[in-house]
């Protein structure tokens, strides 16, 4: 004698209610899930979708050219600024890249004092990069060693003259120092002062 299956459980007789209310809850699930995306998700999958190509990005920004620029060096006519050194970076976070360039009049012999300034891409074709601040003056009569960018700081050893007898050739002081972009400026930031400038 085989055993009796029993009653019929409730929920193994499927009814086209059952089935019904099923595709509905689904539907109203995929509703809310398309609504709730992100509003680029749509154009991203779009545009990753075969035979599409992905939008094309911004042209980046060439970082300034120093030989374009020009610096108030008084060289005296017909001499030519050199550009002794040069580095670029986004400095003050703003997206775009700036050029610190060393430069000084160009000499056969001695040195001329340095100047160092922060250049910013031109404002339209055709212009000349900006400069946008000075962080060591011609004037003030020093050089620039082991000049380099780290991240977004200018570091550089600043070289003086401690009088107006010492040679040009050797000068015999010296200081480093840290030019960072805070607050909407340029902050100089002077190293220990061994002998200072």
């Amino acid at each position: 004698m085989q055993p009796s299956a029993g009653p019929a459980l409730p929920h193994t007789g499927a009814r086209a209610v059952h089935w019904l209310s099923t595709a509905a809850a689904l539907g109203a699930i995929v509703a809310v899930v398309a609504l709730v995306q992100p509003a680029d998700a749509s154009s991203t999958a779009s545009s990753k979708a075969p035979g599409r190509s992905a939008k094309p990005s911004a042209a980046p920004v060439a970082a300034p050219d120093p030989k374009a620029a020009g610096f108030p060096l008084a060289c005296g006519p017909g001499v030519a600024v050199d550009v002794i050194a040069q580095a670029s970076g986004d400095l003050d976070g703003d997206g775009r890249p700036e050029t610190v360039v060393v430069v000084r009049c160009h000499a056969d012999t001695g040195t001329p004092p340095s100047g160092v300034y922060v250049l910013d891409p031109p404002a339209g074709p055709g212009d000349a990069p900006r400069i946008v601040e000075t962080l060591v003056r011609p004037e003030d009569d020093r050089e620039i060693a082991d000049f380099r960018l780290e991240g977004r700081t200018v570091r550089a050893t600043v070289l003086g003259f401690s009088s107006d007898t010492t040679p040009r050739c050797c000068p015999d002081l010296r200081r480093t120092y840290s030019w960072e972009w805070r607050g909407g400026r340029y902050v100089a930031i002077p190293g220990p002062a061994a002998n200072s400038i």
